[in-house]
């Protein structure tokens, strides 16, 4: 079936609202680009809730915590609380601390990524190294090849292997990776997207950080973050929700909408203002379609 398009149509935007008890958002494309708000989203926001919809905020981007984006959205003026925050890093926590249930000191985590994993980490009492240590952010030198081949700059409690966006990537942090895969850590990913929207255009999203294990190890991470099912599972869980009920809004098909489909939720809604674009759903024979879309988010206003 071909999706209904919203924008301009009051009539069909009340009664595809009405349908649903529960909206995830997707954040980045979605809500703002980079630190540019779209026009009517907090609006919209507002609106939703005035409706008694429960709202879910499901975002792949690693980079920052719960707290992270608590601020983030107080500075944007969008009415969010803490705990309506689902991210990556987060799910990738609660995975590693609940699901793989590692027995200490062989828990360990090493990470490829920003602070956002690391305090999320730390939530779930997990201990790592890596991420924002100062003296992996260096050129590679002679010597590290030797040591590393020796395994003297290695932890041998390191368990997990978990890569996210890093804005720091370097061959230093991604020889160290390997080699710890090489001794049968586990290769999780907080997410594996191609790409990050921002600032209007696309860049390097974490699957471009995970790449080159990926060659170098000849294997694939277990992703956490949309469209993986352990994080539709873990959303359901902790919020509660018939998921017939519940509509999942985002920008990107290979994530967003895949994720929602893939977790038989009543209905998706794509909007324009990110990674994907209409021409891509509406051919012929295309494999990710959503149930609705709109040209931003602010058009649910009608």
């Amino acid at each position: 079936m071909a999706p209904k398009y919203l924008t301009g149509d009051k009539a069909g935007i009340d009664a595809f609202v009405d349908q649903f008890d529960v909206f995830l958002f997707d954040c980045d494309g979605v809500l703002w680009s980079g630190e540019h708000k779209f026009p009517g989203t907090a609006e919209t926001i507002d609106m939703l809730r005035s409706k008694g919809k429960q709202l879910v905020f499901v975002t792949n981007n690693s980079t920052k915590s719960r707290a992270d984006y608590k601020k983030k959205f107080d500075g944007m003026g969008i009415s969010a609380s803490e705990d309506e925050v689902f991210g990556s890093s987060y799910s990738a926590a609660i995975y590693i601390s609940r699901i793989l249930k590692l027995q200490a000191p062989k828990n360990k985590v090493y990470i490829l990524g920003e602070t956002g994993m690391e305090q999320e980490l730390d939530s779930e009492g997990v201990p790592h190294i890596g991420g924002t240590d100062p003296a992996l952010r260096r050129d590679v030198q002679p010597e590290d090849f030797e040591r590393i081949a020796k395994g003297e700059d290695l932890d041998e409690n390191v368990a997990v292997v978990l890569t996210g966006l890093d804005y720091h990537m370097n061959y230093l942090k991604t020889a160290l990776g390997q080699a710890y895969l090489r001794r049968g850590a586990k290769f999780l990913a907080t997410n594996i997207d191609s790409t990050l929207p921002s600032a209007g255009s696309l860049f390097p999203g974490a699957g471009s950080m995970s790449a080159p294990l990926v060659k170098a190890s000849g294997q694939e991470p277990l992703a956490l973050g949309k469209p993986s099912q352990a994080m539709m599972d873990a959303i359901e869980g902790k919020f509660k929700f018939d998921r017939k009920k519940a509509c999942m809004v985002g920008d990107r098909l290979n994530t967003d909408i895949q994720f929602g489909i893939e977790g038989g939720l009543g209905g998706t809604l794509c909007v324009l203002t990110g990674v994907s674009k209409k021409e891509e759903f509406l051919a012929e024979g295309a494999s990710v379609v959503p149930t609705a879309y709109v040209d931003k988010l602010g058009d649910l206003l009608g």
